[in-house]
């Protein structure tokens, strides 16, 4: 879905009570993230710890904890995607050296030359991880200066390159944790007589009412009592408390046999959510910027968009009507492409960056690598408001999506889209740009919600065309303009759950290579709705058809396509041009799933993916 390293869970807990289950309750609500293996280390109040590791789902590492006493009021676990070596218990998390225990998201950079350090000194690993090093680093560094795990904590971290949100346990000491970050984020949730920390607020939504984000650098002490948070200099700080932002039990998927069903299915109420409060009189109003900042954006000339994966391809959305309607040049670029290699700004740009979670690492990296480049300013839109991304930008525009579990985006993505939409109308007015295209703008956009629900009817009729995709192994997509880049997703969403080969083209490119690859067994997607493009399109599916290939064609009645030998067509309701990019893609979303369905996919949890990538 994403790229490189994906983000594990991290749950840990210190009470006046056993927390095993409340440790394995936390991970449950974790797993849609994507993992391979679990596990837990407790310790009691005589220091004695124990620690169980399983391979595969978190119920597994539940079951063997009944089979064994786990008793402890401190404790930490975690679930674990592999990198550093193959999905095994001696891979899995937590790590332990003598009395230390420790969980870890991220990557260490450095582990190798730190790993052969320690064997140096006499140490023996016993798993392929990078996060071995930090256990044994810590015991090293007990061993030779003594003092707290806290005090032993700070020259252990200023060793480690790359990023990590790390959480420590030593058995000597144990009413208490500690807990640091870099570059991948944790949340500390404060509950009655007891404190718990996180990757993520969800998997303590059970045990606390009050949490406090961790910042970039920060080091956190714990006990059942009390919290200490130092800044990466070594000064102590208060964090703000803020209440939930999540309000989702994960276990919850309704009537629905998925998540990514249910939330495809939520998306009219998720794009309501997204609108409300943010059109009056038939206007955007966009107060929550505040008004100072919201001037600033009078003197953008050039707009830079900087996104990994679905979110990169709502972005090429964005920068056709950032250019038609609004009249603002714009570029977009995967971030990490931006983050490595001399971009050049152009005058007066603003910057804005696009992620689900606001974690996504890359995309946070470009966004501080931005800040050096002389940037107007830098706009996040996301779906998560505690998250890094919008902290550290100027402006942040929820998404209000709610929580999604599914891997595959699909509410996440759509109300990405109404955002940014809603952006270009009102940029469009702040450059001077007729108010006509506003009230176009925001006419088509009430009609969303609605048009949604129309396009969930066609659910049967995408699970009959389905049925064609199952054995295929290749398929390509289709479409011109604001509709090839969601042609780019729908091939995104095929290949993600169902594992079906699948590439996306603009329909023009065809000629220049494609078509080399077209016969019966190359099932062809067009994303065809009646526009100005249609007639041009309708030559590149002949194109097609010349050469044998097999068409299913999304359309609308408008646009006169018949079914015939070759050509299986989804007549859908007609919708205005403007939102016909996010209404499509819903109809792509369900043939997906229904693919998926087919093919007997892990359709939530698809190989090797996982919803959050925190690190490169």
């Amino acid at each position: 879905m994403y790229e490189y390293k994906l983000m594990c869970g991290i749950v840990g807990a210190v009470a006046q009570r056993n927390i095993t289950e409340i440790l394995i309750k936390g991970l449950q609500a974790l797993e849609y993230r994507g993992y391979d293996s679990a596990g837990l280390a407790v310790v009691d109040s005589e220091g004695k710890m124990t620690c169980l590791r399983r391979t595969g789902k978190v119920q597994s590492l539940a079951d063997a904890a009944k089979t064994q006493p786990l008793l402890g009021n401190t404790g930490i676990a975690h679930t674990r995607w592999a990198t550093h070596g193959k999905p095994s218990e001696l891979n899995a998390h937590p790590h332990l050296s003598t009395h230390i225990a420790v969980v870890h998201n991220g990557i260490i950079e450095n582990y190798e030359s730190l790993r052969n350090l320690l064997i140096h000194r006499g140490y023996n690993f016993t798993s392929e991880t990078d996060t071995e090093v930090i256990a044994h680093l810590i015991d090293w560094q007990q061993r030779q200066q003594g003092g707290s795990l806290l005090e032993v904590m700070q020259p252990v971290v200023a060793q480690l390159s790359g990023t990590y949100g790390v959480v420590v346990m030593d058995s000597r000491d144990p009413a208490r944790l500690v807990a640091a970050r870099s570059g991948s984020p944790l949340v500390i949730g404060c509950g009655e007589g007891e404190n718990f920390i996180a990757s993520d607020e969800l998997a303590l939504l059970k045990v606390a009412r009050r949490f406090i984000y961790l910042a970039e650098g920060d080091l956190v002490e714990m006990t059942h009592s009390s919290l200490s948070i130092f800044d990466g200099q070594g000064n102590a700080v208060q964090r703000a408390e803020t209440a939930p932002q999540a309000q989702y039990h994960a276990g919850d998927k309704g009537l629905y046999r998925h998540y990514m069903q249910k939330e495809i299915h939520e998306q009219p109420l998720a794009l309501q959510q997204t609108l409300t409060d943010r059109i009056n009189n038939g206007k955007i109003d966009f107060s929550e910027l505040g008004s100072d900042i919201a001037d600033r954006l009078t003197n953008v000339q050039h707009i830079q968009i900087v996104a990994c994966g679905t979110s990169y391809h709502a972005g090429l959305v964005a920068r056709y009507w950032f250019e038609s309607l609004a009249g603002i040049p714009c570029d977009v670029e995967i971030s990490s492409e931006f983050r490595y290699r001399q971009p050049v700004v152009r005058a007066n740009s603003l910057l804005i960056t696009l992620s689900q979670s606001g974690e996504t690492a890359d995309t946070l990296a470009a966004l501080r690598l931005s800040k050096t480049l002389g940037y107007l300013a830098s706009l996040a839109i996301c779906n998560v408001a505690g998250s890094s991304l919008v902290r550290e930008s100027d402006m942040a525009l929820m998404t209000k999506a709610g929580i999604e579990i599914g891997v595959a985006s699909t509410k996440a993505f759509t109300t990405q889209l109404a955002v940014l939409l809603m952006l270009v109308a009102f940029m469009g007015k702040k450059k001077g740009r007729p108010e006509a295209v506003e009230h176009k703008i925001v006419h088509a956009l009430q009609t969303l919600p609605v048009k949604i629900t129309e396009i969930l009817t066609w659910d049967n009729s995408i699970a009959n065309l389905a049925n064609n995709f199952y054995d295929k192994k290749h398929a390509l997509f289709i479409g011109r303009g604001e509709l090839y880049p969601i042609a780019m997703e729908g091939a995104l969403k095929l290949k993600e759950i169902s594992y079906i080969h699948a590439e996306a083209y603009a329909a023009g490119e065809l000629k220049h290579g494609p078509l080399a690859l077209i016969d019966e067994n190359m099932p062809v997607i067009v994303i065809a709705p009646k526009n100005s493009l249609l007639e041009k399109l309708k030559s590149n599916i002949e194109e097609i058809r010349a050469r044998g290939g097999e068409l299913s064609i999304f359309t609308d009645k408008a646009a006169a396509f018949n079914e015939s030998k070759g050509i299986k067509t989804i007549q859908l309701p007609q919708v205005d041009d403007i939102i016909a990019p996010i209404f499509y893609t819903v109809a792509l979303q369900l043939l997906s799933y229904h693919v998926a369905l087919i093919k007997k996919t892990d359709v939530d949890q698809p190989r090797n993916l996982a919803k959050s990538v925190t690190v490169e």
